[in-house]
């Protein structure tokens, strides 16, 4: 079943993020050193060009590295470092071919606790701990999965009521909140 979400602030993209666990989950990895808009927009710009409708992580690992980074740095490029993120977007793709025959959502399908799924991030490549929580809170707050113990595992990021990522956007007036936030940690030098 499909979810609403607001991430890429692009209909189009929200569509896909909602409907396709690869496509959030790619969103995510991207989401560095860019506009949280950016990196979400991401993955439908990737399927638009590989002329699909989804992101097929069997397809991506399977494609060239030469191929898929030129495809990734394209104009408008996917993100500000496309040869690098490529080449991450790839190894997401590789690791869950390997570990989840493809399917990303098996990551958090059948996660028995919060704390298991956090495991199971941790262990995705280009997901470090803080990404691992914070895709964890995304996971609970706007896709209903919510295996117990989901917000402790999440720490702060899974805190009812906050506004420190992308967790907690649901549109424009949230976004402006966890910017605000944002720029706030950045002022007292906290993270």
């Amino acid at each position: 079943m499909a979810t609403t979400v607001h991430l890429a602030q692009r209909p189009e993209a929200d569509e896909l993020l909602g409907r396709s666990p690869l496509a959030v989950l790619t969103g995510m990895l991207l989401d560095q050193q860019i506009p949280m808009e950016w990196a979400f927009t991401g993955p439908y710009t990737i399927a638009q060009r590989l002329k699909a409708e989804d992101l097929d992580a069997h397809e991506i690992a399977a494609y060239d590295p030469e191929r898929f980074a030129a495809l990734l740095s394209e104009k408008p490029a996917v993100h500000r470092y496309p040869g690098s993120m490529a080449k991450r977007v790839q190894q997401l793709c590789a690791f869950l071919v390997e570990h989840y025959d493809g399917d990303a959502a098996a990551v958090w399908r059948d996660a028995a606790t919060g704390k298991d799924l956090l495991k199971r991030l941790n262990e995705l490549p280009g997901f470090g701990r803080q990404k691992a929580q914070i895709f964890l809170a995304l996971l609970g707050k706007q896709f209903g999965v919510r295996p117990e113990g989901w917000r402790e595992a999440a720490g702060a990021y899974g805190e009812d009521g906050s506004h420190r990522s992308v967790a907690d956007i649901t549109g424009p007036e949230s976004l402006a909140k966890v910017r605000a936030y944002k720029q706030e940690q950045k002022k007292t030098g906290k993270r």
